[in-house]
């Protein structure tokens, strides 16, 4: 039986609400990310109900999750503590006032004593507008128009930063120097002048390019860890380069801590690698689950906001909702040895994978930081998104992908993203997934073949 037939078995309710929510939801979900296209193939799967580290369909088929919203439910499926914080708040306080209030300062203080980089923060509702408000902030503080980014690292759907995510190298140009490419239509080619895109982990064409241009550069725009491909982690020295060469040429550097902040540290990448940004960009470990996002930095890094000279606004920004979320979630993660923990149980859960595709004669690696990693299928080392493109092997990853989803394990189904283990996921859960990936790498190595001519 093939997979699209197997999947069907187990879902016909889900298929069902699919083709009815195609009738009047563009594509049939609400988010590109969850439609076939971006791998949820034959469709996605409609969930009923979440709780803890686990999730239902409407079909009554439970998996252990490791998708986690693709991120924000840092905290497992209705952690109560942030749960019960949120309700209370609404019931004592309301929702929305559009003026500030006292629960606001709680959480925004609870963020600065966690995160190294961050002295003062101002809240808002996704990591795209974070991501754009850290951008212009930087043109706006610098006076410089020019913001260099890296190839495989994904900022958001603003047209600002919307540019060579997961790209064509055909169009894309030589490593020593790439072309930025915009990742969609409707994005104006006139900012492709206000760009420059580099390879990741390549310190050479950095140095270059500062050399060169560094009077012209308002900020580097990256993520400290890449998870946005697979799993990438920085080089030594990599992340210091960056900080001491923007210092040197008077740019601003931004990380876009949307998934590692609060992930595999409370202080996020910045207190893992030890090198602080002037802004940081947050979102989906911020709010326990709840939709909230932010940006920080230090107070000079902040002036232009504080001044109002830069209008940070939003309707919804700092609501009742998202900073009782957040104080909640800052509390919760605030637990001695929590992090300790779970990067061990993710660490035994990426060790027992790598050992099983060893032993089936795959060319298997797993990545990451504990927390947060990727299962490589590759045959060589990956440093960045034109090692990815050359290594992975996309085919087989969506074999295991579909091997495991049938065995009750989600995660995502694309090679270049990445498994979340989340702060409540137990032994339970690392043992059960070891046993169902003996069965699904198995099948892989046992079909390999098959799949590769396909």
């Amino acid at each position: 039986m093939s997979f699209d037939d197997a999947f069907a078995a187990r879902t016909p309710k889900t298929k069902a609400l699919f083709e009815r929510a195609k009738r009047t939801i563009p594509g049939g979900a609400g988010s590109t990310a969850r439609l076939p296209r971006n791998g949820w193939k034959p469709y996605p799967l409609f969930i009923a109900d979440g709780s803890g580290s686990r999730v239902t369909d409407v079909d009554g088929n439970t998996y252990i999750d490791y998708l986690l919203g693709l991120g924000p439910m840092i905290l497992g499926h209705r952690h109560p503590v942030v749960t019960n914080a949120v309700v209370q708040a609404v019931t004592d306080l309301g929702t929305c006032y559009g003026l500030p209030y006292e629960l606001e300062i709680e959480a925004a203080e609870k963020v600065v004593a966690a995160v190294p980089g961050v002295e003062q923060v101002r809240f808002t509702n996704s990591g795209s507008e974070a991501v754009g408000t850290a951008v212009r902030l930087a043109r706006a503080t610098t006076g410089r128009r020019i913001i260099v980014r890296f190839e495989g690292h994904y900022h958001g759907w603003q047209d600002t930063v919307y540019w060579s995510n997961h790209v064509d190298l055909a169009l894309a140009g030589p490593a020593d120097h790439p072309r930025p490419v915009a990742m969609g239509p409707g994005v104006p080619a006139e900012l492709e002048d206000t760009l420059v895109v580099l390879s990741w982990n390549d310190p050479e064409s950095f140095v270059k390019l500062m050399d060169s241009r560094g009077d012209e550069i308002a900020a580097v725009l990256t993520e400290a860890a890449v998870f946005n491909t697979g799993c990438i982690l920085p080089e030594p020295g990599y992340l210091e380069l960056l900080r001491s060469e923007t210092r040197k040429h008077g740019a601003m550097l931004i990380f876009d801590e949307v998934i590692t902040g609060f992930r595999f540290a409370r202080g996020g990448a910045q207190e893992w690698f030890g090198v602080t940004p002037d802004l940081t960009t947050f979102a989906k470990g911020l709010g326990g689950g709840f939709p909230v996002a932010a940006i920080g930095g230090s107070v000079d890094a902040m002036r232009l906001i504080a001044e109002g000279v830069y209008s940070h606004s939003g309707t919804y920004n700092a609501n009742i909702v998202q900073c009782a979320a957040v104080s909640a979630t800052m509390d919760v993660l605030a637990e001695p040895g929590l992090y300790e923990r779970q990067r061990a149980l993710g660490n035994r859960l990426a060790a027992g994978l790598t050992e099983m595709a060893a032993e089936r004669g795959l060319d298997a690696y797993c990545e990451g930081l504990g927390t947060v990693f990727q299962l490589w299928f590759a045959d060589g080392p990956i440093h960045n998104w034109r090692d990815a493109v050359a290594h992975a092997n996309e085919p087989l990853f969506t074999r295991w992908y579909e091997e495991m989803v049938v065995r009750g394990v989600l995660f995502h189904p694309l090679q270049f993203e990445n498994l979340f283990v989340s702060l409540v996921h137990d032994d339970r859960d690392i043992d059960e997934t070891l046993e169902a990936a003996s069965d699904a790498l198995s099948v892989v190595a046992r079909t390999r073949s098959a799949v590769l001519r396909a």
